[in-house]
């Protein structure tokens, strides 16, 4: 098959192309480097059936002949969408306007890599893929929890009106190889701050809670639902169920540096920054057969490994 990946250089997309190009597929990879890295993507360069596309999916793409759609185009963590929260948003409506319209064209199946974002600051706990969230439409982050809800909205209506194949996941915490060390996710924070003895940064009293997801799961069930022939459309969750509250990990990575001389210290909570956040994944067992299985240690250890090989903050 011949897959367009955008946002293919990013953290994500660059695993999402290393299973499809092993799974002998053409892929196309998107991306305007925003925050996609073209290290990640360097294994692939000299792959004949690879192509790398240097583009900003706000501006119309034509492509023919492809089969599938999958769009992880967007900043991702605060200090990035936040950088130009009108360009995020654009990056979410334009961008999914525009994939839509591709995908239509080559009668391909898209899927639209959303967020556990778009529940805000949520009142259920956890979030089944039923909770409509409670968002902030007007706070610093709305830039991309409402350009992604948004997106989810362009897609079902596309798929309504014009019987695009649509595929929609959210995705929750996820960490791993090839992340950016200057992202600011909490995850990568914490390991580079510890492999450089600086102090471990919690914000607020460090109570919030997260539910980290390794990249493998991550890929192995975004795999599943794109090729589920159950005609399931998502939206769909796809995260860890195992919760920790920020201080529980960054306590965990002290724990397995032993060497390292950082202290954890408090800053003030970030506006609308969620309480909760733990997926409800009974969908994902019962539609896609799916659940993760690396558990935080080993996961931690391979991304703390990647982190002192490639380089810190």
């Amino acid at each position: 098959m011949k897959i367009l990946i955008t946002g293919g250089a990013g953290f994500i997309g660059s695993h999402l192309s290393k299973k499809l190009l092993g799974e002998g597929n053409s892929v196309v990879c998107v991306d305007n480097l925003f925050t996609g890295r073209k290290e990640n993507i360097e294994p692939f360069l000299k792959n004949k059936n690879f192509e790398f596309v240097e583009h900003d999916i706000i501006n119309p793409l034509e492509i023919e002949g492809i089969d599938q759609i999958f769009n992880f185009a967007c900043p991702a963590s605060p200090p990035h969408y936040q950088k130009d929260p009108v360009f995020t948003f654009k990056t979410s409506v334009l961008g999914s306007l525009n994939l839509l319209e591709l995908a239509r064209k080559n009668n391909a199946r898209i899927m639209q890599a959303s967020t556990s974002e778009v529940y805000g600051d949520p009142k259920t706990h956890p979030q089944p893929e039923t909770y409509w969230g409670n968002v902030n439409p007007i706070g610093i982050r709305s830039c991309y929890d409402e350009g992604k809800r948004a997106a989810e909205t362009l897609f079902f209506d596309y798929n309504r009106k014009y019987g695009t194949d649509i595929r929609v996941i959210r995705i929750f915490n996820t960490y791993g190889p090839n992340m950016d060390p200057r992202d600011g996710r909490v995850v990568s924070n914490f390991i580079n701050q510890a492999l450089e003895d600086q102090d471990l940064t919690i914000y607020g009293d460090g109570s919030q809670t997260r539910s980290f997801q390794y990249i493998d799961d991550l890929v192995d069930g975004i795999a599943k639902m794109m090729d589920n022939k159950n005609n399931f459309l998502g939206p769909v969750n796809l995260g860890n169920p195992d919760e920790f509250t920020v201080k529980e990990l960054a306590e965990k990575i002290l724990e397995m540096l032993p060497e390292s001389k950082s202290k954890i210290v408090h800053k003030p909570l970030p506006e609308d920054d969620p309480k909760q956040r733990k997926p409800d994944i009974t969908l994902a067992k019962k539609e896609l057969g799916w659940k993760p299985k690396v558990k935080i240690k080993e996961g931690l250890k391979k991304t703390i490994e990647y982190f002192k090989r490639n380089g810190r903050l």
